[in-house]
């Protein structure tokens, strides 16, 4: 048990309540602890009693009692590490950003964001548990796929909800993915520009390149730049969806003859290419910042961590999160 400690207010965590910020620094605190450590004083903010809806400035400071619970940082958040969890306390891990109408998660991969064949837990019906006090649920605004990790944005109200949907409609937002793909395109960036269809397989539904003008099919844009490539075998795109397609960057990635890292789906590699040694075959796709219209005013801007499988790909190859930051200024 440590002593006390007096934690700073950081950035990103403008406007979270109090018993939040709690939740997500010490999720083995219950609430109702939280609230005698907080009638009794034990709990201050830049020196001031509070109360557990007390919204908090970046810069103040947290004065934090010992506390014989567990501490934010027990391990990556995975789909593995969730499962014994229950759905308020992941929901607080995942928190990336917070105010009275948004919320930000950095979804795990393999956490799906709705329900579907096969899927027993997913961000949706996680979302109850976050119910407010008049009783509405939080609202998905878009999706990711259930083996993409990184930024989900989710509405905490339903005129937030019709703002941020409205957003992405008119393309308003600026979502930027990294991808760890094999080999390294020619054109160090460039615009990918195709019509895609959805078919059936025994596999599930797939998308495919198809012909302008073919029933069913919806045109999709994606542009992409090299950030850093590992000799000839492998390559750190950053991309962007201009248009929100089912697995459009994953199909595109393909379509260029550059499939992303264990993509399920649309990685078909050549006979006499291997896997590389220590990469974890599991999808290296990572939904990495949004810009967005605030529903009030201003704009969102989050990024998300990198999961721990492509966090670990990034360390043996060498890649430096701070280049693709470098290259963007």
């Amino acid at each position: 048990m440590a002593g006390v400690e007096q934690i700073s207010v950081q950035k990103d965590e403008q406007g979270m309540r109090l018993d939040r910020w709690f939740k997500v620094h010490f999720p083995g605190l219950g609430f109702g602890h939280l609230q005698k450590l907080l009638r009794s004083g034990q709990v201050r903010v830049d020196g001031g009693r509070v109360k557990a809806d007390t919204r908090l400035e970046p810069g103040q400071t947290v004065r934090v009692p010992p506390l014989d619970v567990d501490r934010k940082g027990n391990g990556p958040l995975t789909a593995n590490t969730i499962r014994n969890q229950g759905d308020a306390d992941v929901l607080a891990r995942m928190l990336l950003h917070e105010d009275p109408k948004v919320f930000v998660f950095n979804k795990p991969a393999g956490l799906a964001v709705q329900g579907g064949s096969g899927v027993t837990r997913h961000v949706d019906s996680m979302l109850e548990a976050w119910r407010n006090q008049k009783g509405e649920k939080p609202r998905l605004v878009h999706r990711l796929d259930r083996d993409t990790s990184g930024v989900l944005v989710v509405a905490r109200t339903r005129q937030a909800a019709m703002k941020l949907a409205e957003a992405f409609r008119a393309r308003e937002t600026k979502k930027t993915y990294w991808a760890l793909v094999k080999g390294v395109p020619r054109k160090r960036e460039d615009k990918i520009s195709t019509w895609l269809v959805k078919e059936q397989t025994p596999d599930g539904d797939r998308m495919r390149v198809a012909r302008h003008g073919e029933e069913g099919a919806d045109h999709a844009v994606s542009y992409y730049r090299v950030v850093e490539q590992a000799g000839q075998s492998l390559s750190w795109l950053e991309m962007e969806p201009y248009t929100g397609r089912t697995h459009q960057l994953r199909v595109h990635a393909a379509h260029i003859g550059h499939p992303i890292i264990g993509d399920p789906k649309y990685f078909e590699a050549d006979i006499n290419w291997e896997f590389p040694g220590g990469i974890q075959n599991r999808l290296h796709l990572h939904a990495r910042r949004i810009i967005i219209p605030h529903p009030d005013r201003g704009v969102i801007d989050v990024t998300a961590p990198l999961p721990p499988h492509i966090k670990q790909s990034w360390n043996l190859l060498g890649f430096d999160e701070a280049s693709a930051e470098i290259q963007a200024d």
